[in-house]
């Protein structure tokens, strides 16, 4: 009898929702599809992890499959600030600074006082040996009780190195 029940309170549900639905969800599949911009996201952190490990060779897959992926989002949706931040990053990380230089300051073409852009920016100019412009990047950042500021004034005082 118990039994009985479970399974037409199943069956119940399973007809109520989009489950039983012949090879479609009924819905709106776009909550579900993870962006490239997303995905790219995913794949930093993943490298960041792999590099505090010493793996770098796996982190540096992670950062190119990142970077294709925001190539990608950036064409399909072009001047985004976050976009143009993380790009920096991981060219800068893949050992290109000239060019992850350049993404940063697009970025700050968009958004001046963004966080992670004037952080990265800042780190950047700390391994390229120009102090005096990473000292400005941290005075952007010197009022936005935020971690990125102590991050590069952590990097600037010789405190915390940064990797690249």
């Amino acid at each position: 009898m118990i039994k009985n029940s479970i399974i037409a309170l199943l069956i119940s549900i399973l007809l109520t929702t989009n489950l039983y639905s012949a090879g479609s969800d009924g819905g709106d599949n776009s909550s579900k599809v993870k962006s490239d911009y997303d995905k790219a996201v995913t794949h930093i952190k993943s490298a960041k992890k792999y590099e505090k490990k010493g793996k770098l060779e796996k982190a540096k897959k992670r950062y190119n499959k990142a970077q294709k992926l925001l190539l990608k989002s950036n064409k399909k949706k072009p001047n985004q600030a976050d976009t143009l931040n993380y790009l920096g990053f991981t060219t800068r990380k893949l050992g290109d600074f000239e060019n992850g230089e350049k993404y940063y300051l697009l970025g700050l073409e968009i958004e001046p006082n963004h966080e992670g852009i004037n952080e990265y920016l800042g780190e950047l100019y700390v391994a390229t040996n120009r102090l005096d412009l990473a000292k400005e990047r941290l005075k952007v950042l010197e009022k936005c009780n935020c971690e990125e500021y102590d991050e590069l004034k952590q990097v600037i005082d010789g405190t915390k190195k940064s990797k690249y």
